[in-house]
């Protein structure tokens, strides 16, 4: 069932929100301070991650999940496009790193991921990737207002990236969020225009394009969780929450 939430909850939301977003722009900065040490793991990511939540007051929304993530944080690194488990990876210059984190505020959760290039030795391709994979969740967060439909925002998504020479990710998808890290609806990132649940004032939408440089078709690792590109090829991963209002679309985790 598709659930609406009231105004005093979104302003909740959006203060969950901001935390979500402060923690993910510390995540990146600790990366890049740390990674050239070269005993930086994604380990050590998700213990800072635990540090920051803990300090914001805020409790890590995929640990209470239907099915509940084994940490915190997500960390996925070069051809793992979510759900990258922490361990004794070592990031390295030049790795395409994705980090995806939900919070709970006031027993409303919010969900974020961002993408970026470690170090300064970046490949243009990586970069354009990344900037493409934002641009699309833009183009989608546009589509996310009363009356247009579910469709509308899939659309926009998968036309920004095909034009890019991109494709997304079709096996996951974005989703519902307020009550609980996962809620209805489904939002594909691909879809036609006009199809679809139509978008009413008070639905809180997780919004995710995960988009890949080769093929779309994707496997899930032997850990049960790290799903990855069947040929290797990299991908990124941007996500916002987002409130459709009678103003437009509000994103909640800028």
């Amino acid at each position: 069932m598709v659930t609406l939430k009231t105004k005093d909850e979104i302003d909740k939301l959006k203060y969950g929100g901001k935390i979500l977003a402060e923690i993910l722009r510390e995540l990146e900065k600790y990366c890049q301070e740390n990674y050239s040490s070269g005993e930086l793991t994604t380990k050590d990511v998700n213990q800072k991650s635990d540090e920051l939540l803990k300090k914001n007051n805020v409790l890590p929304a995929f640990r209470y999940a239907k099915q509940p993530f084994p940490t915190g944080l997500c960390v996925s690194i070069n051809d793992e496009v979510v759900h990258g488990v922490p361990g004794d990876r070592i990031l390295k210059e030049g790795d395409l790193v994705s980090l995806d984190l939900g919070v709970i505020y006031e027993k409303l959760y919010t969900d974020a991921a961002i993408s970026f290039i470690l170090g300064s030795n970046k490949k243009t391709e990586d970069e354009f990737l990344i900037e493409t994979t934002r641009d699309s969740l833009k183009k989608g967060i546009e589509q996310a207002r009363v009356g247009n439909t579910i469709g509308d925002i899939g659309n926009a998504i998968e036309v920004c990236v095909k034009e890019s020479g991109f494709k997304v990710v079709r096996d996951y998808c974005g989703h519902g969020v307020g009550y609980s890290v996962h809620e209805e609806p489904p939002i594909p990132n691909y879809g036609k225009a006009g199809e679809g649940i139509e978008l009413k004032e008070g639905m809180i939408l997780a919004i995710e394009p995960m988009v890949v440089m080769g093929s779309p078709e994707v496997y899930v690792d032997k850990n049960n969780w790290t799903v990855k590109t069947t040929d290797g090829k990299r991908a990124a991963h941007w996500e916002h929450t987002v409130a459709v209002t009678a103003e437009g679309p509000v994103v909640l985790t800028e």
